[in-house]
């Protein structure tokens, strides 16, 4: 393949649409890099079009505008099977018939590597994600957490520079999953592959990810690492989707450089950060993260602003405290506190005063 000139560019989509009818499009101009080596994961809603974007990637589907790079060389006319790309699904795609080592040896014998090699690279494999005991034994007698490490070794059998994963843990109990984010992402990075994942669980998409791409409508609405996209959302959509945020509605009465005032519907007036709001008068629904929310007064720091609100439920969660408040006309406005020796336990129906600073509070969309 041809040494890509930007070494910013191993993955790229310029301008890709894609539509099954000739009429709605699923995905609509989207563009993306990737550098070599990096761990990225599409993540949305269904129907969001990030399946889709992966299986153009690995070319089962056919993009109907626009160009597919990788290293670049375009592949929108490259088969699949010779675009050097490992593969894994949720429902794993083990072939039931052959032993674990075959299931390996496969995509190696396709590739006309002579059977020594193959042997000693089938066996690096099952090592590299603790299976080498199993190479003998069929796919139906392997639990689920064991034939998605078979699956995951296959992809990487034949040392391939780019790795699509498709909800590749989607099946497994939350321990296992917990555990096999962090292997999957271990492995990637000590190997370099550069990796695309796609789920629509966001806690995975923030634990694994160097980069996340969210999805929706058939548009990429933000591409940003992970602490970037939880603590700096472009839009509502953003904000809403990735963890969890309160959202009041409002108006903004002023805005002066990175500062607005915003009047909430119940009247009150809060200082916020403008973010995709540009002109007095337009409708912003004020985003802000629940842990960034501060009830206890010594703990507020100068300049935090101050609402009333009305307590109406404590939920005891373990490691955190998760108190419902009303707060300026919001039911579901949740405050989290960690549960530290001195932390309080707020009673419903206690009125309190809750405060946070204006750069943790985002002026967005309506």
């Amino acid at each position: 393949m041809a040494e890509s000139k930007n070494n910013d560019a191993f993955v790229e989509f310029e301008r890709v649409q894609k539509s099954y009818d000739g009429e709605t499009l699923v995905v609509k101009d989207l563009n993306l890099t990737l550098p070599k080596g990096e761990f990225l994961t599409m993540l949305g809603p269904s129907g969001s079009g990030k399946t889709t974007c992966l299986m153009m990637l690995a070319g089962f589907e056919t993009a109907t505008h626009g160009d597919i790079r990788l290293d670049g060389v375009g592949i929108n006319n490259i088969p699949p099977h010779k675009r050097g790309i490992g593969m894994v699904f949720q429902n794993y795609a083990l072939f039931p018939h052959m032993t674990i080592a075959e299931n390996l040896s496969f995509p190696l014998e396709v590739r006309k590597i002579g059977k020594s090699e193959r042997e000693e690279k089938v066996k690096r494999a099952l090592d590299m994600v603790e299976m080498g005991d199993f190479g003998g034994r069929r796919p139906a007698q392997l639990s689920g957490g064991q034939q998605q490490r078979v699956a995951l070794s296959r992809a990487l059998v034949f040392e391939p520079e780019l790795v699509l994963m498709d909800e590749p843990l989607g099946a497994l109990d939350k321990q296992l999953r917990e555990k096999m984010q962090f292997e999957i992402t271990n492995l990637a990075h000590s190997l370099g592959i550069t990796t695309v994942y796609v789920t629509h669980d966001q806690t995975e998409a923030l634990t694994m990810s160097d980069r996340v791409a969210v999805f929706d409508d058939g548009r990429i609405q933000q591409c940003a690492p992970p602490d970037q996209l939880y603590e700096e959302p472009d839009n509502s959509f953003v904000a809403q989707f990735i963890g969890e945020n309160n959202t009041l509605l409002g108006t903004i009465k002023e805005i002066k450089g990175d500062q607005a005032v915003v009047q909430l519907d119940d009247g009150e007036l809060i200082d916020c950060k403008p973010i995709n709001v540009s002109k007095v008068g337009e409708r912003t629904r004020v985003s802000i993260r629940p842990e960034r929310v501060e009830f206890n007064k010594e703990r507020l720091q100068p300049g935090a602003h101050t609402l009333k609100a009305e307590v109406l439920e404590f939920i005891y969660m373990g490691d955190i405290f998760r108190t419902r408040l009303r707060v300026a006309g919001n039911d579901e406005f949740i405050v989290k506190t960690r549960n530290a020796p001195d932390q309080v336990r707020l009673t419903p129906g206690t009125q309190v005063d809750i405060g946070w600073l204006p750069r943790d509070c985002r002026a967005l969309d309506a």
